[in-house]
């Protein structure tokens, strides 16, 4: 009763999943015919052997290929055979009572003498998106109307195996999951649905107005490599320029004396500033500068002017002194 109570944990090893191989390309695999009623809907393909019928279809439809009492659907009954004899192997394993309504199971390997299922079953993958579940049925296994098996924490009805010695059937509505392989037959009834596949060694498979979908595998939860934000540019751009004006910092410096090489004259004063003077490369006295064009000659004059002025008065001074 603790066990119906607070779910099964058994502490086995992690199972791997039963290899299907060619058989895992069908949603519908029988032994002797597949019959179909009403507006069923297959995901994958549709096989018999060694039996080669197959009705309602259309109005079924079939969304792979059809296989009849030919060479691939020999090889899928084969496939199933191995996938059967593998799951039914399958240790260590935990006994379950009878009905499976209302429990949650953890990863592993279950057997039941006859399933029943009436309610909800939860599956708990604790967070392992490759957990595996092996149901191994010595009986039968009947669903009730309106049951459904549900998943948490990352389980995968690709990873659910239902082993059958003898036959399953679905309940009107019920919501089943996983891969079912029945020694005899498979019931779909009204509006039963499917997650998984249907595949039957011996006897039929029966349908009615079901939908089996393909049986897809989580994604596993690693954490994303970190990269670099799309939004970040290649290259950031320098701050500082890469060159710098000569005339927004120092000024060109004055090419040393007798320097052959030429360029661009520096930024210096105006034009109409006196530059200072400075000694030239001869050792000679540095030559006055000037102020305009003609000062010099205009001081001659002036200078000769006054002079002869001067002698004159001199001269007109002393005549009037020796008059005297």
């Amino acid at each position: 009763m603790s066990l119906l109570l607070f779910g099964f944990e058994p502490a086995y090893a992690a199972e791997s999943p039963v290899s299907l191989n060619t058989a895992a390309d069908f949603s519908v695999l029988a032994g002797s015919a597949v019959s179909n009623t009403g507006a069923t809907t297959l995901a994958q393909g549709l096989g018999v052997h060694p039996g080669s019928a197959a009705s309602g279809f259309p109005p079924g439809i079939v969304a792979g290929e059809i296989h009849l009492a030919d060479g691939v659907a020999l090889q899928a009954q084969s496939d199933l055979t191995a996938a059967y004899v593998d799951a039914a192997g399958r240790t260590p394993f935990t006994s379950l009572p009878a009905e499976l309504g209302g429990s949650t199971l953890a990863p592993g390997v279950y057997r039941i003498g006859a399933a029943q299922l009436t309610g909800q079953l939860t599956l708990d993958a604790q967070n392992d998106p490759a957990a595996v579940f092996i149901f191994q049925i010595s009986s039968t296994l009947i669903t009730a109307s309106n049951s459904d098996v549900v998943f948490t924490n990352g389980a995968s009805p690709c990873n659910v195996f239902w082993q059958v010695t003898s036959s399953a059937t679905l309940g009107t509505n019920s919501d089943f999951t996983g891969t079912i392989m029945a020694l005899t037959s498979i019931t779909m009834n009204t509006g039963a649905t499917l997650a998984g596949r249907a595949l039957a060694r011996n006897g039929a498979v029966t349908l009615d107005d079901n939908v089996i979908t393909e049986p897809i595998c989580a994604a596993a939860t690693t954490a994303p490599a970190t990269t670099a934000p799309a939004t970040t540019p290649a290259t950031t751009p320098a701050t500082t320029p890469a060159t710098t004006p000569a005339s927004a910092t120092t000024p060109a410096t004055t090419p040393a004396v007798g320097s052959s090489t030429a360029g661009p004259p520096a930024a210096g004063p105006p034009s109409d500033v006196t530059p200072t003077p400075t000694e030239t490369s001869s050792g000679s006295p540095p030559r006055l500068p000037t102020t305009g064009p003609g000062l010099v000659p205009a001081l001659s004059a002036t200078g000769f002017v006054l002079i002869a002025l001067g002698i004159a008065i001199v001269l007109r001074y002393r005549r009037r002194k020796i008059g005297l």
